[in-house]
């Protein structure tokens, strides 16, 4: 019971000090008061910019889903084109690879 009512009594005189030096300093008050203002503003803008940041990316990333998802379907196509071209002429498809082949080499043979 002691130690609770010791308790007591400290957070008593912490209030009454803190209110003595409150009315004894009008000046740090009055900048006390500036200051959490300001933080309270600032933390307004924050919390409006971490919103603005967090949709932009939300929306950054719904976009780029769609362009891969474009971009898969553009290459299986292309793919699909070029095994059809591949199959329906062999010949052309082997002179194209050796004709490749020919101008990597010679790009590699002049370093």
């Amino acid at each position: 019971m002691a130690t609770a009512t010791n308790k007591q009594n400290t957070t008593t005189d912490i209030k009454s000090d803190t209110k003595a030096q409150t009315t004894d300093a009008p000046l740090t008050e009055k900048a006390t008061s500036a200051a959490h203002d300001a933080v309270d503003a600032l933390s307004t803008k924050a919390a409006t910019a971490e919103s603005s940041v967090r949709k932009g990316a939300s929306s950054s990333a719904e976009a780029l889903s769609e362009k891969r998802l474009i971009a898969r379907e553009k290459l299986s196509e292309c793919t699909a084109k070029t095994r059809a071209f591949a199959s329906e002429n062999p010949l052309a498809t082997a002179g194209i690879a050796f004709a490749a082949g020919m101008l990597i080499t010679s790009l590699f043979r002049r370093k």
